[in-house]
């Protein structure tokens, strides 16, 4: 099966991330099957996730289930077997130098891509992502002519890439779909009605060489479920207290605007942004993250569920988006990752100093780093 217009990540119920409440074992594998009996049918993993542990869980979610029923999409990229976590930049990527030279590229992603595979059960994917990569990992042959191997190896029907974890990457992308665009099938970036930007800049090149594209966060932090409200109180590891002082409230304020609409359409705030997503060539799927919130009222994770996999067939018309574009404009609102004219030193696994080929894809495409990438001014909902 291909991907579908909707999936069901592995960070759901912040069993592997921090977001709300973390949903226990059994809880989280009850939400993969009401996923499922509810119709979303693509499930997300990536290895490094728990050390292992998505994948395992996953797979017994899904066990038992007809493999040609459902598409399965996994991630390898951070070498969680042989290195050693740096903190809160995680584990490093397989590309690292002091792990392995370019000749070992193709052996480890097999490796990665094996176990990945015996730990969900099943003996092929059917879309392989490269996870999170690093400066080397965006625009190496080696690395993709071992991504390509795993296809002819049958551990794979497709491949594509997955920047991340935090927004930007937009010229690595961009220069990695010039490059090696005839090898990929699927890309994942992050997008929704009030993050634009810099997503959008990648869609252009993605049209041209036929990638498909997964979009992420589309739920903005958890805001568009409906269930945050001003000076709501977020636990204490969560990620989204990395956010800026005031980004919920200015969220709210953002998405009062954009009510009628989904009035309009019959829709709840959450399907609005999926079908927001849609209507950008070349988006053919959503992944927002389902939250159980901290706190009486909150809505119930398999509502979230539910409302994910009830998306409808509505078509936005041209008017609708541009509204809701201008509404979400956030352009030089935070500080992007991967390459940038702002970094100079020696190169970070999540960013690094802009190259020749870097500009040159830049002015291919109409963006300039020093306008068009930049953090211009702090601004509320960041």
């Amino acid at each position: 099966m291909d991907v579908t217009r909707t999936a069901f990540g592995a960070w759901n119920g912040g069993r592997f991330m921090n977001f709300g409440e973390a949903l226990g074992d059994e809880q989280w594998i009850n939400l993969v099957h009401h996923a499922y009996e509810r119709g979303i049918r693509t499930f997300l993993t990536a290895d490094v996730y728990g050390g292992g542990q998505a994948d395992e869980l996953l797979g017994r979610g899904l066990a038992g289930l007809p493999r040609s029923s459902y598409c399965l999409v996994g991630a390898v990229g951070h070498d969680f077997y042989k290195g050693q976590r740096q903190g809160s930049r995680g584990f490093p990527r397989f590309t690292d130098p002091d792990l392995r030279g370019a000749g070992d590229y193709a052996g480890y992603l097999r490796m990665a891509a094996e176990k990945s595979l015996q730990r969900c059960g099943v003996d092929q994917f059917d879309l392989l992502l490269l996870h999170n990569p690093d400066s080397i990992g965006y625009g190496n042959d080696k690395v993709w002519s071992g991504m390509d191997k795993l296809r002819d190896a049958q551990l794979t029907k497709k491949i594509g890439l997955a920047p991340g974890p935090a927004n930007g990457f937009t010229l690595d992308i961009i220069l990695c779909l010039e490059r090696f665009g005839p090898l990929l099938d699927w890309a994942m970036i992050i997008l929704n009605p009030l993050e634009p930007w810099p997503g959008q800049l990648v869609l252009p090149a993605a049209l041209k060489y036929e990638v498909d594209l997964i979009t992420r966060v589309v739920d903005y932090g958890g805001l568009f479920h409906d269930d945050v409200k001003a000076a709501h109180k977020f636990g204490t590891h969560d990620h989204r207290t990395f956010r800026p002082a005031g980004w919920v409230e200015s969220g709210l304020k953002k998405m009062d605007e954009l009510r009628a609409i989904a009035e309009r359409h019959n829709v709840t705030l959450l399907q609005l942004a999926c079908l927001w997503n849609l209507s950008q060539p070349p988006v053919k799927c959503v992944v927002p993250t389902l939250i159980q919130e901290v706190g009486d009222g909150s809505k119930p994770i398999e509502i979230k569920t539910d409302e994910l996999a009830s998306l409808p067939d509505v078509v936005l018309n041209p008017d609708e988006c541009d509204f809701i574009a201008r509404i979400g404009d956030n352009r030089g609102c935070m500080q992007l990752k991967g390459a940038s004219r702002a970094h100079t030193t020696t190169a970070e696994p999540d960013r690094w100093s802009l190259t020749p080929d870097l500009e040159g894809a830049g002015k291919r495409w109409g963006i300039d780093p020093a306008t068009d990438l930049a953090f211009r001014h702090a601004e509320d909902g960041a």
